[in-house]
């Protein structure tokens, strides 16, 4: 015979200054996890409001000046960095866009392939080939640099675009991402339907599971596009050519310079500002399909 605990608050004997207290002693349990998560906020988006605040003052104003002060020299850094260097801090933007768009949309076409063939296919080695694609996963970014640039050298395409583009498009977290969400997402009963009206596979993948997948297919893309976005190390080995930098290898170079000339930092400061921009807006524009994905769910066919 078990015994079930009640609740103190529930129990007949429990008087109304008990029943009275519990709702406020679950408002405190719940103030906590609140806290930390306004800490996590704070932790992160302090920088970029100090980064935000900073693009607006001048030189003087930068190190004169309380820390979140808004300046009057934006206009003013917009304009000197547009006109460095002819411009060059803008064919640094463009190239970022090439690397991360163009990067992610193959990356993400390449892991919806993969994770589709390996959620609904059974062949030999297919957990194998799954396995190898974890470690991928659990293997810093910073180990496979230096056989990348080796294998790129070895194939002439060391500092092209090609040397930053492709080394981009496989990722192992995308297929992984992508055969999770196939495998929940896609009916087999729907596939094997398909099969039976005489679709061939390519159709069935084309108009069957990508339309479902596509919700996990822009979380991909997003991961993918930030990844190559915010990519360093890649392209600083791979890349001579400060014609084919992107944005954060520019701005590195721009802050190198910035220790013999101090000028500089304001315009380093400027384009982290409107290098954000793109992302923030991304970010902006991808989360409808994410609503449109939740409120279909709700919908029951």
């Amino acid at each position: 015979m078990s015994v079930t605990a009640t609740p103190l608050d529930r129990r007949p004997g429990a008087t109304a200054a008990v029943r009275a207290s519990a709702p406020r002693r679950r408002r405190r349990a719940g103030l906590v996890p609140t806290a930390v998560l306004l800490l996590g906020a704070a932790y992160c988006l302090l920088p970029v409001a100090w980064v935000l605040v900073a693009s607006t003052k001048s030189s003087r104003e930068l190190f004169s000046t309380f820390t979140f002060l808004p300046g009057t020299g934006l206009a003013d850094n917009l304009s000197a960095l547009s006109a460095y260097r002819d411009g060059v801090y803008w064919r640094w933007m463009l190239n970022s866009l090439f690397y991360a768009g163009f990067g992610a949309l193959l990356s993400t076409a390449v892991s919806a392939i993969s994770g589709y063939a390996l959620a609904k296919y059974r062949f030999r080695g297919r957990e194998a080939i799954f396995n190898v694609l974890l470690t991928g996963v659990l293997m810093p970014p910073v180990i496979l640099a230096i056989p990348q640039y080796l294998l790129m050298a070895k194939a002439g395409l060391a500092d092209s675009y090609l040397s930053v583009l492709l080394p981009s498009v496989l990722a192992p977290y995308g297929i992984y991402l992508a055969r999770i969400y196939a495998a929940a997402a896609v009916p087999d009963e729907v596939v094997e339907a398909a099969r039976v009206d005489g679709a061939r596979e390519w159709r069935i993948f084309r108009t069957v599971a990508l339309p479902v997948m596509l919700p996990g297919l822009v979380t991909v893309f997003l991961f993918q596009f930030v990844a190559i976005w915010n990519n360093f190390l890649l392209p600083f080995i791979m890349l001579g050519d400060d014609e084919k930098f992107p944005v954060t290898l520019g701005l590195f170079t721009l802050l190198q310079q910035g220790a013999s000339a101090p000028a500089l930092y304001t315009l380093v400061i400027t384009g982290a500002m409107l290098a954000i921009m793109p992302l923030i807006a991304l970010f902006l524009v991808i989360q409808r399909f994410w609503s449109l994905d939740l409120l279909s769910g709700a919908v029951k066919s």
